[in-house]
C-alpha cells in the first residue's frame, strides 16, 4: 500500500509539472513576443520586483565602449543583410536578428557575448535569453548611435557655449562639438569639405538636427540628417566620425558618380546634394519651396545681345559692348551659387626664374555682377546683376579650365575680408529691411602640387570654419583637413587657393553693432 500511495503522489506531481510546462510559454516564444508587450510588463513592475537583482545586470559590466563604431553601413556582418540587425556590445560587430537561428543568437553562444543593441529602436536586448534590458547606465549608448536634440540644445549652439566648454571623448581628449575630423577613406576628402561647410549653415544645420525622418524620406535624406546629429553630438565616445554610411549612398543615388575611391570635384559634388537634398525634402521649382531654396536660392538678372560684325576699317579692337538702339533680351534665373572667373595668371616668369603668383581683390571679379561689365559668348555679348540676395551666398571661383590638351589650375589669390563684404552694388535695388552686408563662414581651398596642370590625385582639400557669430570676442577660426583641426590665425584664411566660400547675411543687429570689414 506504502509503495501504491508514493506513486500516486508522484503522478500528481508530474501532472503538476505537465501543466506549469504547458502554461509557460516556450523560450522561442519568449523571443517572438512583440516590444510593446515587453514594455507593458516593465510599467507593471512593482518597487519589490524593482530591488530584486535582475540576471540582465550580471552582463552590462562586459560591454566595451571602446570598441563600439556605429558610424559605419548598418549591414550583418555574416549575410550582409541591413534588416533587423543588431550590434554586439561586447565586440562591436554586426548581426542579423535576435531569433534560435539568427546570428546574433549563434554569436552570443560561441562568443559568450551576451549584451546586443537594435540599431534601429536602440532598445538592448541579452542573448540567448532573448529578453530587453532598461538601465539608465546605457543611455550614453543610445545617444551615440541616435542622438537627439531639442529646440533648447539648438539655442546653446547658437549662443556658442560649446566654445567655452568643451567636450570630452572615451580617451578624455577634448573636442569641439561639430568641428571634429571626417576619415578619409580614400579619396573623399572632397565630399568631407562640402559635408562640414554645409552642416555649418544654421538653417539647415537646425533643420537636420531636430528632424526626425521616420517615416518615407529617402535613404540619403536620413543619413545625412543623422552624420549632421553625429558631428554635433556633445557626448561623441571618439572625437572623429566616418561619413562611410552617408557616402555610400551617396556612391549608389549618384551611380557611381561620386565614389570614395576616386578624386572628385567638390564643386560638383556640392550642386548634386543641394538639388537632391532639396528634391528629397518635397522641394519644387518654386521659390522657397524647401530649406535649401530658402537658405541659398537668389535670382540673377542676365540681359544679352547679338554682337554685330563690324567692318575691318572700323578696327577691331575695340571690345564688344551694348547699343541700346538694339533689341536687348532679358532673363531672370534663380541660382543656388555664383560662380567668379579669376584673372588669368601671367605667361613670363619674375627674375629669379619663379611664377609670379597673382593677387585679386574680391570686388574687382565681384564686378562680373554689377550690370555694367561685359562678358562675350558665342557671338553674344551679356552683362549680369542680382535681382535678389539669398540669406546664404555661395562664391564658386572658377580655377579650373580645360583645353585641347590638359585642365589648367590658376593659381590667383584672392583677398577678401572675413566679415562686412557688402553686395549693394550687385544687386538692383536693395531691400530697405535687409542687410547687404555679409560675413563669411566657410572657405574651401585646395592644396596640390607646383605649376598651372590640375593633378587630381595629389590635390587636398581643406576647409576653413567659422566657430562662434561673427564678430564676437569668443570667434574662433578652424581648419579641418581630413582628421585633422586645428585653431588658425584669421589672416592665414587668405593665403590658400580658395574654390568655394559661403557667405552669411549680417542680422539688423549685428549691422547697427558694427563689425570690422
Amino acid at each position: 500500500m506504502a509503495e501504491i500511495s508514493t506513486k500516486r503522489i508522484d503522478a500528481d506531481s508530474y501532472d503538476a509539472d505537465i501543466d506549469a510546462i504547458q502554461q509557460r510559454p516556450s523560450k522561442r516564444a519568449r523571443e517572438d513576443i512583440d516590444d510593446d508587450w515587453e514594455e507593458e510588463e516593465q510599467g507593471t513592475s512593482g518597487p519589490a520586483q524593482a530591488m530584486e537583482p535582475r540576471a540582465a545586470d550580471l552582463y552590462l559590466d562586459t560591454i566595451n565602449r571602446q570598441v563600439l563604431d556605429f558610424d559605419f553601413e548598418k549591414v550583418c556582418s555574416v549575410s550582409l543583410s541591413n534588416i533587423n540587425i543588431y550590434g554586439c556590445l561586447v565586440c562591436g560587430k554586426y548581426f542579423q536578428g535576435r531569433g534560435r537561428n539568427s546570428y546574433a543568437y549563434a554569436h552570443s553562444i560561441h562568443d559568450d557575448h551576451h549584451v546586443f543593441i537594435n540599431l534601429e529602436t536602440t532598445k538592448v536586448y541579452v542573448l540567448p535569453d532573448g529578453y530587453h534590458v532598461s538601465d539608465p547606465s546605457l543611455d550614453d549608448i543610445s545617444f551615440v548611435l541616435a542622438p537627439k536634440f531639442s529646440p533648447a540644445s539648438i539655442n546653446a549652439i547658437h549662443s556658442g557655449q560649446y566654445l567655452s566648454k568643451a567636450s570630452y571623448d572615451l580617451s578624455h581628449k577634448p573636442y569641439l562639438q561639430g568641428y571634429v575630423g571626417l576619415n578619409n577613406i580614400k579619396h573623399n576628402d572632397h565630399m568631407n569639405v562640402i559635408i562640414h561647410a554645409l552642416l555649418h549653415v544654421a538653417p539647415l544645420r537646425d533643420s537636420l538636427l531636430l528632424s526626425n525622418f521616420k517615416g518615407k524620406e529617402s535613404e540619403l535624406l536620413k543619413r545625412f540628417a543623422a552624420l549632421a546629429k553625429k558631428i554635433w553630438n556633445p557626448k561623441l565616445f571618439k572625437s572623429q566620425v566616418s561619413p562611410h554610411e552617408f557616402l555610400q549612398e551617396v556612391n549608389r543615388v549618384s551611380a557611381g558618380k561620386f565614389r570614395l575611391e576616386q578624386q572628385g570635384d567638390p564643386v560638383e559634388f556640392l550642386g548634386w546634394l543641394l538639388n537632391h537634398l532639396h528634391k528629397d525634402l518635397g522641394g519644387t521649382k518654386k521659390k522657397n519651396s524647401s530649406i535649401i531654396f530658402r537658405t541659398f536660392q537668389g535670382e540673377l538678372r542676365m540681359e544679352t545681345q547679338q554682337v554685330l560684325v563690324r567692318p575691318e576699317s572700323e578696327g577691331s579692337d575695340s571690345k564688344p559692348r551694348f547699343d541700346i538702339d538694339r533689341d536687348i533680351k532679358t532673363a531672370v534665373s534663380p541660382f543656388l551659387f555664383l560662380a567668379v572667373d579669376l584673372p588669368p595668371p601671367p605667361l613670363f616668369q619674375d627674375a629669379v626664374e619663379k611664377n609670379i603668383i597673382p593677387q585679386v581683390n574680391i570686388h574687382s571679379v565681384l564686378a562680373k555682377y554689377d550690370g555694367k561689365s561685359t562678358q562675350e559668348s558665342l557671338g553674344n555679348v551679356r552683362r549680369f546683376k542680382c535681382q535678389r540676395l539669398p540669406p546664404y551666398i555661395i562664391l564658386h571661383f572658377k580655377r579650373f579650365m580645360k583645353n585641347a590638351f590638359v585642365e589648367e589650375k590658376n593659381p590667383t589669390i584672392v583677398n577678401f575680408p572675413l566679415r562686412g563684404l557688402d553686395f549693394k552694388d550687385y544687386i538692383d535695388a536693395p531691400p530697405s529691411h535687409e542687410s547687404t552686408l555679409y560675413d563669411l563662414i566657410a572657405n574651401i581651398t585646395l592644396e596640390s602640387v607646383a605649376g598651372t596642370t590640375r593633378d587630381k590625385e595629389n590635390t587636398m582639400w581643406k576647409v576653413h570654419v567659422r566657430a562662434g557669430g561673427a564678430g564676437v570676442d569668443n570667434e574662433k577660426w578652424l581648419m579641418i583637413q581630413d582628421l585633422i583641426v586645428e585653431e588658425t590665425r584669421k589672416e592665414m584664411i587668405f593665403l590658400g587657393e580658395t574654390v568655394l566660400q559661403i557667405w552669411e547675411r549680417r542680422s539688423d543687429d549685428d549691422t547697427f553693432n558694427g563689425g570690422k570689414a
